[in-house]
């Protein structure tokens, strides 16, 4: 495992801990990854909840209620898509912080709007405030995942949750 994403994993721990707050995700381009890495942090149980991976179109609908009006618009890899990827979480989990991911990692499914590297991120939290990103990340499938999951770990404690 990665010494840096274990180190952050343990911050989120603490951070999540110290707030009495337990954290739920959503992942699409990163395929649980966001999830090994927390709960290959011991003691995770006492602020992890769950994680759901929706890699299809259909699978954000049916288990995350994404509306299929919103991937039609804009897109799997959007910030409509996951703020809504945030909120399936939300009603369906103990979570009361949620992060989805949502990306293009490549090597091909790019586009001129959407270039490989391009990943969409939501941090939620159960009162509604929802704030959405999108980055663009470089280098191959593996290190545009990897800056998706260190980017939403990161990120998840910049955010006003009190």
């Amino acid at each position: 495992m990665d010494p840096h994403l274990n180190a952050l994993s343990a911050e989120v721990g603490a951070w999540l801990l110290a707030r009495k707050l337990k954290l739920g995700c959503a992942e699409s381009c990163t395929g649980g990854w966001v999830a090994e890495v927390v709960t290959a942090t011991a003691g995770s149980s006492e602020w992890f909840d769950c994680g759901f991976i929706t890699y299809s179109n259909e699978s954000k609908q049916e288990l995350l209620d994404v509306p299929a009006d919103t991937l039609r618009r804009h897109g799997a890899v959007s910030e409509p898509t996951v703020g809504a990827m945030v909120a399936g979480v939300l009603s369906r989990s103990r979570a009361d912080v949620v992060l989805a991911v949502s990306g293009i990692a490549g090597p091909g499914g790019g586009s001129p709007d959407k270039p490989v590297g391009t990943v969409c991120f939501a941090w939620g939290a159960r009162d509604g405030r929802t704030h959405c990103a999108t980055c663009h990340f470089s280098g191959d499938r593996e290190a545009v995942r990897r800056q998706a999951v260190f980017h939403a770990l990161r990120e998840l404690m910049t955010m006003d949750f009190s």
